[in-house]
């Protein structure tokens, strides 16, 4: 039975008020888990916890993300309004959670806490909210997938650039709990919008039996979504390489200078920004070429080029460059994704083959900034190591991307329906 049933009667608007409005209101909140630096410090002084430790919450937050994204497919795929209640609910309740458990815990019971909400029931939130506007853009805007899913995810990485200036001024006046107290109704009123506006065109009528039949274990048999897999990993993995040493890296090549503190405020926002139009820029790039995978090629040549310049120059500024640039290229992995998937395997059944895709994220975010660390532990702090780490990786996925993922000539797109 196909999942088309007549053309599509629907009111051009309905893709801006069912489709890309919700999206952004569900991925704004969502997102606002990438402004996790501007409130570790305080959440540890608070409880009486080191950073190091607070900063696992936000790891298991990105894991928990991944891996319920890649169950969740199956739930968002038949009923989107269930997924984006249960993301509502379970983010709204994470950080809650998290604020309440500052007000009244401390130490290693506190700690815990934290693990479980911010890390454990948030991060459900996070990975199914994630998911479930993806689909339904991609039907809304179907000869603008890449644009549609650029938009959307636009909103998760600009939400940093949003909401810390927000969170930093609720700090320093109400405190860090009240903070997450706040900033908690208030997502979960954009969010609970986001759901009640949130619909599929009336013309697509999702297939239970290709929904039941479908099965995960035969996705990672194949070769191109391994391929894609492998390369969507390494662009976040490397991401986090460079970009949760982004202070750091800046730090040691500007150390010393009058102009040190005014580049720390400033890059971290231009930064943001480079991400947030890395992801509707190269997605929507995507939509002109005959191949979507190209975008990541041209993701890991710049990265390429810019790490060895910035080896090879030794220069702050080329520091700053690279930063902007692999932002860009992280970015436009994320926004990338789901229309390369479509075009490799076909609409339906791209929430389920979404997150699976999605699991990358979540082994990334273990591996990427604690293999920065592991590097300059035992390198005396070189950065040029974890550069040139970063740099060894990107290469890695510009050789998988050419030979698993890269769609030759006469060789038909591989759609599985």
């Amino acid at each position: 039975m196909s999942s088309f049933s007549a053309p599509s009667r629907e009111n051009p608007a309905n893709k801006w008020l069912r489709g890309a409005i919700p999206a952004l209101l569900i991925h704004c909140s969502i997102g606002t888990v990438y402004c996790w630096s501007t409130i570790k410090e305080a959440i540890g002084a608070q409880i009486g916890m080191s950073a190091f430790w607070v900063g696992w919450a936000f790891s298991l937050a990105i894991f928990f993300l991944g891996m319920s994204a890649a169950f969740a497919g199956k739930l968002v795929e038949l009923d989107i309004h269930k997924s984006s209640l249960v993301s509502a609910i379970c983010f709204t309740v994470g950080m809650i959670g998290t604020g309440v458990t500052i007000m009244f815990a401390k130490g290693l019971l506190a700690l815990i806490l934290i693990y479980l909400f911010y890390g454990c029931i948030m991060g459900i939130g996070l990975g199914v909210g994630y998911l479930t506007p993806v689909k339904t853009l991609m039907l809304w805007f179907k000869d603008n997938k890449g644009l549609a899913t650029g938009i959307s995810i636009m909103g998760f990485g600009l939400a940093k650039a949003i909401a810390t200036p927000i969170m930093e001024a609720l700090q320093n006046n109400v405190g860090i709990e009240m903070m997450f107290l706040i900033l908690g109704g208030a997502y979960f009123l954009m969010m609970m919008l986001g759901h009640f506006l949130l619909h599929k065109p009336s013309d697509w009528v999702e297939n239970k039996a290709t929904n039941d039949s479908f099965k995960a274990v035969s996705m990672f048999r194949n070769k191109t979504f391994i391929g894609i897999w492998l390369i969507f990993y390494i662009n976040i993995h490397c991401g986090l390489m460079l970009i949760s040493y982004e202070k750091q890296l800046l730090t040691n090549k500007f150390d010393g200078l009058a102009i040190l503190a005014t580049i720390i405020s400033v890059v971290p926002s231009i930064t943001a920004v480079c991400n947030a139009l890395g992801r509707i820029g190269y997605s929507t790039i995507s939509d002109k070429l005959k191949d979507r995978s190209n975008i990541y090629v041209i993701i890991f040549i710049s990265c390429v080029a810019a790490a060895a310049c910035a080896l090879i120059g030794k220069n702050g500024y080329l520091i700053i460059a690279l930063l902007m640039i692999v932002n860009l290229g992280y970015g436009g992995g994320f926004s990338t994704l789901p229309a390369l998937l479509d075009s490799r395997f076909g609409m339906k059944n791209i929430s389920k083959i979404h997150g699976l895709a999605l699991s990358a994220w979540a082994i990334a975010g273990i591996t990427g900034n604690n293999l920065s660390q592991i590097i300059l532990s035992n390198s005396d702090d070189n950065y040029s190591y974890v550069i040139m780490t970063a740099m060894a990786l990107y290469v890695v996925a510009f050789v998988i991307c050419m030979i698993l993922v890269k769609n030759r000539k006469n060789s038909p797109a591989e759609v599985v329906e």
